[in-house]
């Protein structure tokens, strides 16, 4: 089974960007789809972004025109760049190939904190 591994959060003052990566131990072609998604404290994990393909891209109406999702294929890895971050961005983010059903693959998740 492919497995997902993330990496790129931290911390950064609001208004700063971090992009993320998500490397995947086998050939990202094995998803239909890969996406982002969010958890913060005491919230329900959320939709950030996904991807089939270059343009084929969907996003949260919270992050539209600030976040943007891509994907290489000849590296097995996609990437969120995140660009004007907010205090309310701040959680943990998770890479996801194959959505939310039960064959979906989710890496471990990296922390992403904003200060205000």
């Amino acid at each position: 089974q492919v497995q997902l591994v993330e990496s790129g959060g931290g911390l950064v003052q609001a208004g700063g960007s971090l992009r993320l990566s998500c490397v995947a131990s086998g050939s990202i072609f094995s998803f239909y789809n890969m996406g982002w998604y969010r958890q913060a404290p005491g919230k329900q994990r959320e939709l950030v972004a996904r991807i089939v393909t270059e343009i084929n891209t969907n996003y949260a109406d919270s992050v539209k025109g600030r976040f943007t999702i891509s994907r290489d294929n000849a590296k097995n890895t996609i990437y969120l760049q995140m660009n004007n971050l907010k205090a309310e961005d701040t959680a943990v983010y998770y890479c996801n190939g194959g959505g939310e059903g039960p064959r979906a693959t989710w890496g471990p998740g990296t922390q992403v904190t904003v200060s205000s």
